[in-house]
């Protein structure tokens, strides 16, 4: 969706919200939403190799004050909340603003695969059949052209994955397919570092350590001597997983800013120490409290995927903004709710792979004494505890800060939240549920 117009990000916020009503979220999103220097509308060329991530010259950033309420005025806040995330999910109404609906609506349950029943979650409208045809050439194309990401024998397990639609589904708001293939590059390698490096194909958590840490450098390149350079810029090319992660994180740096790129390096360097959390508990055999699996759950996540939406959506969530606290509750909750997703639509699947498995299913079993079907039923109560405090937060937050990027960068977590549920939900090459009911 292209940017229509600059954003009001330099006008009084607390004017804002002190007047904040019915229709200040419509006329922000309306508005648009800061544009992200760089921000690219055409495919990037592709990266000669072995270049390295670079990052580009650094924005002139915009000068944000944002309004800290004292605890009166949050309360005051406080029942216009569901309200607040209700106008957000619908958009803006009006002459004009047609082209700015996306993401959630009325439209019927998709009818591939079912819901969990009793899982709380929201539909989503099929995701756009040309664009998802079109993503699903171009990255298959990337991955076996550009990076030999996998060998021969694999392709049915790479189509199966249908990682095309999933990008669709949670980015209807990608000005163009070339947007959406800066998320999907990014989802393809670091299932090939989970694959490859923790899980079926060849993953071990022994040694876990070291190979992430060289992968990350990919991620955040190394500054070393001249004479140690080349053997790390050669390293990059060894594997499958580290040349995924080169190739994804230079296209990712030509069309976003060095902010976006630290943001996202920061939430990867999280999902690796939740990676490494999980192999060490593997080694020793140790079955964690459910909180201490919640808390790994928290790195070990989604978050590097929704935490990127304003960069496929071709502006830019301020740094200043990102780093709110609130507004990383928000995000932290949008991904440890989608990750117990993962856990509990892969529940079957990880039952009949080879070795023990954690999940949270399976981590409430063991430790809280229930049955099979006591704890994986109490798992999907804890998934909904964790969207309905989603969904709170998000929209307290755009009570107290209604800001236009801000506004729509919530807009955007909420779609990704319900569009990952639609791909576990439909993905019967991969999922299927357990007979619970």
């Amino acid at each position: 969706m292209p940017d229509p117009g600059p954003s009001p990000l330099q006008s009084s916020l607390p004017a804002a919200v002190a007047s904040f009503g019915a229709h200040v979220l419509a006329s922000a999103l309306a508005a648009g939403a800061e544009p992200a220097t760089g921000a690219a509308h055409v495919e990037p060329s592709p990266p000669a190799l072995p270049v390295l991530p670079t990052g580009h010259p650094v924005p002139t950033p915009a000068v944000v004050s944002v309004p800290v309420p004292d605890e009166g005025a949050a309360a005051a806040a406080a029942p216009q909340a569901s309200a607040a995330l209700e106008r957000i999910l619908r958009g803006p109404s009006g002459l004009g603003t047609t082209s700015l609906h996306w993401g959630r609506s009325d439209a019927p349950a998709p009818t591939a695969g079912r819901p969990i029943p009793g899982l709380y979650h929201h539909p989503v409208p099929e995701p756009d059949p040309v664009r998802v045809e079109e993503l699903g050439r171009r990255i298959k194309a990337w991955a076996l052209d550009e990076v030999s990401l996998y060998p021969e024998d694999w392709e049915d397990q790479f189509d199966g994955f249908s990682v095309g639609r999933y990008m669709v589904a949670c980015h209807p708001d990608a000005p163009s397919v070339d947007h959406l293939m800066l998320a999907t590059r990014l989802m393809v390698a670091e299932n090939a570092v989970d694959d490859c490096y923790c899980e079926d194909h060849g993953g071990s958590p022994v040694g876990l350590g070291g190979r992430l840490l060289l992968a990350h450098t990919a991620l955040d390149p190394l500054h070393t001597t001249k004479e140690y350079a080349p053997d790390w810029e050669e390293s990059l090319l060894s594997d499958a997983p580290r040349r995924a992660y080169r190739s994804a994180m230079e296209y990712f740096l030509q069309a976003t800013t060095p902010s976006q790129a630290d943001r996202y390096r920061h939430d990867m360097a999280r999902l690796h120490m939740g990676y490494l959390a999980e192999g060490a508990w593997a080694q020793t055999e140790y079955v964690p409290e459910v909180w201490e699996y919640l808390a790994m759950r928290q790195f070990n996540n989604f978050r590097p995927c929704p935490t990127i939406t304003d960069s496929v959506g071709g502006y830019e969530l301020p740094a200043d903004l990102h780093a709110q606290p609130a507004m990383q509750r928000v995000i932290a909750l949008a991904g440890n709710a989608t990750t117990i997703v993962n856990d509990l639509y892969s529940y079957t699947k990880e039952l009949a792979s080879p070795g023990r498995h954690l999940n949270l299913p399976v981590v409430i079993a063991e430790r809280e004494g229930h049955s099979e079907r006591e704890a994986y039923l109490k798992a999907v109560e804890v998934h909904n505890d964790l969207m309905r405090d989603f969904e709170a937060a998000a929209a307290e937050l755009a009570v107290t800060c209604p800001v236009p990027s801000v506004q729509r960068f919530l807009r955007g977590v909420a779609v990704w939240v319900d569009g990952n549920h639609y791909w576990h939900q439909t993905n019967t090459y991969r999922y299927s549920l357990p007979d619970f009911w």
